[in-house]
């Protein structure tokens, strides 16, 4: 019985030990600013629309394969300027 008991309260202290840095609020990682990498992804995102535009005028590709291409690309785009609204 009072091997139980140890057992039981050893558990719980070593419970305690490992949950703690998930309770403690100092102990999270402050976050980081997204910003720099939202507004680079955001301009490459705009090039790649370019160049998918660009190969489309140059007969690289259907018109069929360009708007399914572009409305992917755009889609992508507004949703990093969704992240970059968030951010602020």
């Amino acid at each position: 019985m009072e091997v139980v008991l140890v057992v039981a309260v050893l558990a719980v202290v070593v419970a305690l030990l490992v949950l703690q840095p998930l309770r403690s609020p100092a102990a999270a990682e402050p976050e980081t600013d997204r910003r720099p990498d939202l507004e680079a992804a955001k301009e490459a995102k705009y090039r790649e629309i370019k160049d998918a535009e660009l190969d489309f005028q140059m007969g690289k590709m259907s018109k069929e394969e360009w708007r399914a291409l572009d409305g992917e690309l755009r889609a992508q785009a507004i949703e990093i300027l969704r992240e970059l609204d968030q951010v602020d």
